[in-house]
């Protein structure tokens, strides 16, 4: 009756991944078209490079942006390039889409940051459970980065975690 408690899990030498510590925290604002069409619906060039002209583009500063036009709009490509050109000297990523998308591709950005060396032959749990909402392409990704590496990668919480991936 007198055994120590054993920490079984802090034993097991599994390591834990969150995928919360990716999210993005990066601000993402939406610059939108729409703002910019005659009548809601035509891009006319000179008033288009003219309002882009007058903008305070220092409100985009250090901003990830979501360029996009919400109205039932012909935008010709170069009007994306166009803008592209006053964000890209303020903003951080600029992607042509919704916020949505754009919060897609930084997650995405910051798990490629991931060094896959230090999870080596190691146990790896990838945390299932949090108060940050996560997208599945975030699981798919990180088991795609990590299983060339890893001895083997589990899902959950080290005290419960459903088998993933075992290598042979």
């Amino acid at each position: 009756m007198n055994d120590p408690i054993v920490n079984k899990v802090a034993e097991s030498g599994l390591i834990t991944v969150d995928p919360a510590d990716y999210y993005p925290k990066e601000d993402v604002k939406t610059f939108d078209l729409k703002d910019f069409l005659y009548m809601g619906m035509i891009l006319k060039e000179k008033e288009f490079r003219q309002s882009l002209k007058d903008l305070d583009w220092e409100q985009y500063r250090d901003k990830n942006i979501a360029v996009t036009c919400t109205a039932d709009a012909i935008i010709p490509v170069w009007a994306w390039m166009l803008v592209a050109t006053y964000l890209q000297p303020v903003a951080g990523e600029i992607l042509v889409g919704s916020e949505k998308e754009l919060h897609k591709l930084i997650f995405l950005k910051n798990l490629s940051q991931i060094n896959v060396n230090e999870f080596a032959d190691k146990r790896i749990v990838v945390k299932g459970c949090g108060d940050t909402p996560i997208g599945e392409f975030v699981y798919l990704e990180l088991t795609r980065l990590l299983q060339p590496v890893a001895k083997s990668i589990m899902y959950g919480e080290p005290c419960s975690t459903v088998p993933v991936y075992k290598k042979k």
